[in-house]
């Protein structure tokens, strides 16, 4: 009987490791909040994942911008996984030469889905200094160039935007920045931070904002939704800085914020859409 027991346990126990991946696959199918917990996951799985593979590769040629070419193919095949297509407007605004700042608003880490469609060669972010410590996520953005600033230390970050700004120049570098400086899913935008401005107008290049459409027809972490959908990024014409000071850039931020915003509402009404353009997008699917 004993034996009997210890067989019906065992089968018992395989029948439930068996049904674990059906419930899993039905809970996926008909759960949106573990539908979208599993997606999540997954994107943070394929960052980490990236990260580590990469890193070997892009040690050898050391901490060079170049290496965000890897990253940036690395990431595209994303939204294939995910579903969603890519429409940009105004690219043609980003075929100058020479360095420049971009500014773009900051949704949530899909983003990064968005950004590797246009963001351009010889450019790097700047992020968050909390980002280095993350392991081999940190050190694949070391090795990629990207620049650290801590958002605590006044002192620090001006530091950081100076060095920038002469590197932009020796090296023709762009630098991309968000800067409403954390995630924001509403449909105004926050505050900007001066950092970007500041560093424009230290270098003396121009400025292009990117506005990235609202994700909330497909997804929401509030509202824990992540189905799949269309996304559409604008690129704006440049904002030069050439003669402007220090003094200009409080008026500067203000007006590339408006100008972003108006384009945001914009495009929420439309869905996401630009509807008043003269051209047709381009689609990145």
């Amino acid at each position: 009987s004993c034996r009997w027991g210890s067989r019906m346990e065992v089968v018992l126990l395989h029948g439930l490791l068996l049904l674990l991946p059906l419930a899993a696959l039905l809970l996926y199918r008909y759960n949106a909040t573990f539908h979208y917990f599993c997606k999540v996951a997954f994107f943070n799985c394929w960052i980490v994942a990236v990260s580590t593979l990469l890193s070997p590769f892009a040690a050898l040629w050391g901490r060079s911008v170049e290496n965000m070419k890897l990253l940036r193919a690395a990431i595209r095949p994303l939204k294939y996984f995910y579903g969603i297509k890519i429409q940009v407007w105004g690219s043609e605004h980003l075929n100058i030469k020479g360095p420049y700042v971009i500014v773009c608003n900051h949704q949530a880490s899909l983003d990064l889905i968005g950004i590797v469609e246009i963001i351009p060669d010889h450019c790097v972010p700047i992020v968050k200094k909390e980002l280095m410590y993350m392991g081999t996520v940190g050190w694949a953005c070391w090795l990629s160039g990207m620049i650290f600033i801590d958002r605590h230390k006044r002192e620090d970050a001006i530091n950081v935007i100076s060095q920038t700004a002469r590197t932009m120049q020796r090296e023709k570098l762009r630098v991309l920045i968000f800067p409403e400086g954390t995630r924001n899913q509403d449909k105004s935008m926050l505050p900007f931070k001066r950092g970007a401005f500041h560093l424009a107008v230290q270098a003396q290049v121009p400025i292009f904002p990117i506005v990235i459409s609202p994700y909330r027809e497909f997804f929401s972490s509030k509202d824990k939704k992540f189905t799949s959908g269309t996304c559409t990024i604008r690129i704006l014409p440049k904002v030069e800085t050439q003669g402007l000071s220090p003094k200009d850039v409080p008026e500067l931020t203000e007006t590339v914020r408006q100008t972003m915003a108006d384009a945001l509402a914009e495009m929420s009404t439309n869905h996401g859409g630009d509807r008043g353009a003269e051209q047709p997008p381009v689609p990145r699917c």
